[in-house]
């Protein structure tokens, strides 16, 4: 059953159609790899996914729920991280991952339950009562990675989490993935890194220019791309579809 499904996606930027057609679905307990070149459109489509903008065409549904008519109960059952959002800089870490679960009208203990748990899954101890603006790079996606995450997402929207993290830093991303993919909680996230989706991913959308290309399971991206190797599966989708 599809927790998250978009449907004929669109959407343009001053008159420039960046997004044309996508279309996808997230079944429950799945994590699904979003895939394509820079500027395909990913960013984008995960930013109507997630409430942040509207689409000019198309459909999103989570759980049965119109992302477009009511983007308010729709984003309660989101968790997403942008890879542009900030974080308040003269707050702890641990103040900001708190001040969120507030928002989303977590009373005090739940809050503290879910903060502990977040902060022993993503190894987080050791700086959370660092300010902000004094993490580093790493401390600061684990940091955001929870932030998305506190209020118990019914589905979990990612935008490249592992970009520019350490070898350790992404392992421990990885691991959180794998641990909310066993509670049941799926995820849809974009990467440049085929090693990743091979590890985590049952499914696998393409986008190239604004358009799905391919939506399949991995298997079915590896028969398409004619390779058991995913970089070279992918190369070759990319090719038939720009006519190469």
């Amino acid at each position: 059953m599809s927790v998250l499904t978009a449907t004929t996606l669109a959407k343009s930027y001053k008159g420039r159609q960046v997004v044309k057609n996508v279309s996808l679905s997230v079944e429950a307990g799945s994590i699904v790899g979003l895939l394509g070149p820079n500027g395909a459109g990913k960013t984008t489509t995960l930013r109507m996914l997630s409430t942040a903008l509207n689409p000019d065409d198309g459909q999103i549904k989570i759980n049965g729920i119109d992302v477009v008519k009511k983007p308010l109960e729709a984003r309660k059952k989101i968790g997403f991280l942008s890879g542009s959002t900030g974080l308040y800089g003269r707050l702890t870490a641990k103040e900001n991952i708190e001040y969120f679960a507030r928002l989303h009208g977590m009373n005090k203990q739940a809050v503290k339950t879910r903060c502990e748990e977040l902060f022993d899954m993503l190894d987080m101890h050791s700086f959370l009562d660092k300010r902000a603006e004094h993490l580093s790079t790493g401390m600061k996606q684990k940091t955001n990675i929870a932030r998305a995450v506190v209020h118990h997402p019914e589905v979990i929207v990612l935008d490249e989490p592992t970009t520019g993290l350490d070898i350790m830093t992404t392992q421990t991303v990885i691991s959180f993935i794998q641990s909310i993919k066993a509670q049941g909680t799926p995820v849809i996230f974009s990467t440049h890194h085929l090693d990743e989706v091979e590890l985590l991913c049952e499914r696998v959308s393409v986008i190239d220019k604004g358009i799905t290309c391919f939506d399949g399971t991995i298997s079915e991206f590896k028969e398409r791309g004619r390779s058991d190797v995913l970089n070279n599966a992918f190369l070759t989708i990319l090719k038939e579809q720009q006519g190469v």
